[in-house]
């Protein structure tokens, strides 16, 4: 007896190993396909990507938690998955407003300035005077004045645009109004700053807001003199209702009377619910939802009427109706509120696209992946690092966008979303198995051969 067969199943063994190693070295090869991202600015650090269909569709966790984004090298990039109404979510909105120049006042403080203004019929300025104070010697500038009444959201920031050769630093206030005649003073001591050394060149031009009125006033503090403005834009405040609403529409299969049954196609984050109908109808409707065909139905939306009525003029219909929590559920089903015989509505199953906000490690090109029963993603404490990453490149800084380019690639495919068996753990334990049966046959065999000594015979 010899250890021959142990030998040859431990070499069967390894390339066993090798393949599971290589595996890992490759976090990629758990995910069904992939997808190169397209970067709107190189080497930004932090990158802003808003999902579409296609990822929603090749996902399979409930959580959304099997879509990476990977380097080149293959390896996971820290991220995290926010929704569609978080500020870090939404690209900043900029509108360009209106603005007037102060004339120069005496004195040294510009709390008497008194302004004269003339307005259109929707509140906007067309003409400011001021009248000085005592002294109306020429001195310092009075500021700007900023026409934010057209806006029908809040300011967030207001940035300010100017051309000058030579350094700046100063120092304003913020006030804003109403009416023009009693102002609230917003913000305070606030740098404005160009400076150039050397090729380099730094900038403040941003000012913190976050509040909504007709009028800003912006003032300057001391003696600063202040730049002769080109242009003044307002980030708007992000607003829910302005995040554009997609679509799915399902066809359904008739159970029993009044009742539909529907399946989604994708892990997408429904929280709106709107019924179409190929001819006029009106019907109370209960909107059911489950993830897993042996799970109990959950109410989702309901009961409420629909109604569509469609005449020579004009097309009528119901409002949309909204879901009491966002779900990822696979399969729906519409219930009336009386039984009856008729053809199956359209369900359209609304959602606003999350974004994965993702940090820059390693070489380019980057990729997302989605579709792993394996893979797990751990969300990465994002926000903390933008709120440092504005500390060093400012306020005005925002992640950049990054968007999906060209079709997928497939990675394990099908393999990657289809129930795990880990033969190679089974075929290692096996192995084992096997070496200690034969490890052990081998040693009951020594133990019942005759034993060889010096009192064999009699």
């Amino acid at each position: 007896m010899t250890f021959r067969p142990l030998i040859l199943l431990t070499a069967l063994a390894l390339p066993a190993l090798a393949q599971a190693q290589a595996q890992v070295a490759d976090d990629r090869q758990a995910y069904r396909q992939q997808w190169p991202l397209q970067l709107a600015q190189p080497q930004a650090g932090a990158y802003r990507l808003t999902l579409d269909d296609g990822v929603y569709r090749t996902a399979v966790s409930p959580r959304l938690a099997d879509v990476q984004v990977f380097n080149a090298q293959g390896q996971a990039l820290p991220s995290a998955l926010l929704a569609a109404d978080q500020p870090l979510a939404q690209a900043p909105q900029w509108q360009t407003l209106s603005w007037f120049p102060l004339p120069p006042m005496a004195g040294t403080s510009g709390d008497d300035l008194q302004l004269l203004t003339e307005r259109n019929t929707d509140g906007s300025v067309r003409r400011v005077e001021a009248r000085l104070g005592r002294g109306g010697a020429a001195g310092q500038p009075a500021g700007w004045l900023i026409d934010a009444s057209a806006l029908k959201t809040g300011v967030q920031a207001l940035r300010l645009d100017w051309q000058t050769q030579s350094p700046l630093q100063a120092r304003v206030r913020v006030e804003m109004s109403n009416d023009l005649r009693d102002w609230l003073r917003v913000a305070d001591d606030v740098p404005l700053v160009d400076l150039q050394h050397e090729g380099r060149r730094l900038q403040q031009r941003r000012i913190e807001i976050a509040r909504q009125a007709k009028y800003f006033r912006i003032l300057p503090i001391g003696a600063d003199a202040l730049p002769a403005l080109s242009t003044v834009q307002a980030e708007l405040a992000p607003a829910a209702q302005a995040i554009a609403w997609r679509w799915q529409s399902l066809t359904g299969t008739a159970g029993k009377p009044g009742e539909f049954e529907y399946q989604l196609d994708g892990r997408f984050p429904i929280a709106q619910a709107d019924i179409a109908t190929a001819d006029n109808s009106v019907v109370q409707w209960t909107l059911l939802s489950r993830d897993d065909a042996d799970q109990p139905w959950q109410v989702r939306a309901g009961p409420w009427v629909a109604y569509q009525l469609q005449d020579a003029a004009d097309r009528r219909q119901s409002q949309t109706q909204p879901l009491a929590r966002s779900t990822r559920d696979r399969y729906w089903k519409l219930v009336a509120g009386q039984p009856q015989s008729m053809p199956a509505p359209t369900l359209k199953l609304g959602y606003q696209p999350e974004a994965l906000v993702f940090l820059s490690q390693g070489e380019p090109p980057f990729a997302v992946a989605a579709g792993s029963v394996r893979a797990e993603r751990q969300d990465a404490p994002v926000a903390t690092v933008i709120a440092q990453l504005r500390e060093q490149h400012g306020a005005q800084w925002q992640p950049a966008q990054a968007s999906v380019q060209g079709a997928p690639e497939v990675l394990a495919g099908d393999a990657a979303v289809a129930p795990q068996r880990d033969w190679k753990q089974w075929l290692l334990w096996a192995l084992l198995v096997i070496g200690v049966l034969i490890v052990g046959g081998f040693a009951v065999s020594l133990l019942r051969q005759p034993r060889l000594n010096g009192d064999g015979g009699s």
